[in-house]
C-alpha cells in the first residue's frame, strides 16, 4: 500500500498491486485495474518511486543469524 495525496489535500491509501499505469496530463492521473482513476498532487516519478519502495519493503526477507 502506499500513500498519495488527492486534489483536495485528502491523504488516501492505494493498493500498489492495483496501479495499471501512472500519467501526467499536466496533472498526474493514477489509473487503477478496476478502471478507477485519481487525480493526485504527486509526480509520476514520486508515485513510481513509493511503489518500489513499498515492493522492495515486501521482498526484504530477515537475515538468519
Amino acid at each position: 500500500m502506499i500513500r498519495i495525496t488527492k486534489l483536495d489535500d485528502r491523504e488516501m491509501i492505494v493498493n500498489a498491486d492495483l496501479i495499471k499505469y501512472v500519467e501526467r496530463t499536466p496533472d498526474t492521473i493514477v489509473t487503477l485495474t478496476t478502471g478507477d482513476k485519481i487525480i493526485v498532487r504527486e509526480s509520476p516519478e514520486e508515485v513510481v518511486g513509493r511503489v518500489i519502495e513499498y515492493e522492495r519493503k515486501l521482498r526484504v526477507f530477515p537475515r538468519s543469524c
